[in-house]
């Protein structure tokens, strides 16, 4: 402290107050430099520009803030999702029962039985996650994420990863139901653990990149409808049926590959290379369509 005469000691009195509100509201580097004036004997305290800067936490890795993402994702779909998750799935079912009246088997009851398995996959992947980025983008929710230490893919393939594992229950038990009707073998049905994580991831990845997308929730729920129906349509009725330009179409649909994967299973002798293609292709485009939708999220993010 500096030294103070005794004359002006009590003339010092009055402002002490007002000092110490002072030296109470001023900056840490205004008071050392208050304090370090002439004739005071307090050593100097280092510059805080100079002062070396703490260093900010490591940012989280993909795979635990992934895992984190899908464990929130799935905890929130099981509880808001299972109606409709039952909607999908009664769906699918009274498709195959209006089917069985015009279908009596061979490759048309196949590609019915697989078309409307992989249409439960399509509803809640492509349309409800259409639906979950849109509305979390027209809200503000894509904030919060962007606040958190956590890499946008994982972000996007939280997300898609916890919606394609909720449509597993009503996927297999269409599948099953199917066979039942239509009378056909399950012993290859195992093929399902294939096609449910892979044309999932697909129809994900094309949902979130549509929600994101979209200027307006509105569209984000319109261009899952389009989506679902076109998975109706276009992978329901047997191919052989279609016209050109709708197989054109079929062809481009991420779904089509996981319906021909799951159909040739039913035959007596399968094809697996055909198969492993067919679920080649899907990996092929779920990789392309999730690269699609974490780039999507990152320009929403950041708008």
């Amino acid at each position: 402290m500096s030294v103070v005469p005794a004359e002006a000691d009590t003339a010092a009195k009055p402002d002490m107050a007002v000092r110490a509100t002072a030296e109470v509201s001023t900056p840490a580097g205004a008071v050392a430099g208050a304090v370090t004036g002439p004739g005071s004997t307090a050593a100097p305290r280092p510059d805080t520009d100079a002062m070396a800067v703490a260093p900010l936490a490591p940012a989280a890795r993909l795979l635990p803030a992934l895992g984190a993402v899908y464990r929130a994702q799935l905890s929130r779909a099981r509880v808001a999702r299972i109606p409709l998750l039952f909607v999908a799935t009664f769906q699918s079912i009274g498709i195959m029962v209006l089917m069985r009246g015009v279908v009596d088997g061979g490759d048309a009851a196949r590609a019915v039985v697989a078309g409307s398995s992989v249409l439960v996959v399509a509803f809640v992947a492509l349309n409800l996650l259409a639906q979950y980025f849109g509305q979390l983008r027209a809200s503000g929710g894509l904030d919060h994420y962007a606040t958190l230490p956590v890499p946008p893919a994982a972000v996007v393939l939280g997300a898609a990863a916890a919606y394609a594992s909720f449509t597993a229950p009503g996927t297999v038990v269409t599948a099953v139901t199917g066979c039942l009707l239509f009378q056909l073998p399950m012993a290859n049905l195992w093929v399902l653990l294939a096609v449910i994580p892979l044309a999932g991831a697909a129809l994900a990845g094309l949902g979130a990149a549509l929600g994101l997308l979209a200027p307006r929730p509105e569209l984000a729920t319109l261009c899952g409808q389009l989506g679902m129906s076109a998975a109706l349509l276009l992978g329901v009725l047997p191919a052989s049926g279609l016209p050109a330009p709708l197989s054109y179409a079929r062809d481009l649909l991420p779904s089509t590959y996981g319906v021909e994967a799951m159909a040739r299973g039913f035959d007596a002798r399968p094809d697996w290379l055909a198969v492993l293609a067919d679920l080649g292709v899907c990996a092929a485009v779920g990789v392309l369509s999730l690269a699609v939708a974490t780039w999507a999220y990152r320009r929403a993010a950041v708008r």
